[in-house]
């Protein structure tokens, strides 16, 4: 048992050992693109989380940044969802739905 949970990560012949890291999957989705606005765990600071675009987190920076750069703010990239600072929700909409993607709304 005890031989299955160790790995070897130094070898003095070799040096450091890298493992091949697993490949990113990307979650399925149902084809619409939801935007809604989230502050919890935030310090009451909203910002505006994009969800269900379907695409490789590299495929979302370009993405992620012409957002920031249409709505003059900062944001990021985690998890296969976009993060905004801010209420952005309509201008990230309209600029969605001009690239082609189905939009809606989530939350309150």
């Amino acid at each position: 048992m005890r031989d299955q949970l160790s790995r070897l990560v130094y070898s003095t012949d070799q040096g450091r050992i890298e493992e091949p890291k697993p490949e990113e999957t990307v979650p399925e989705t149902d084809g619409i693109v939801r935007i809604r606005r989230e502050t919890k765990g935030r310090k009451g600071k909203g910002v505006t989380i994009i969800e269900g675009l379907g695409l490789p987190e590299k495929a979302l920076k370009p993405i992620a940044k012409a957002l920031k750069t249409r709505c003059s703010v900062g944001g990021s990239v985690k998890d296969f969802t976009i993060e905004i600072q801010g209420d952005q929700r309509e201008a990230c909409m309209q600029y969605l739905q001009q690239q082609g993607y189905k939009v809606k709304l989530s939350g309150g």
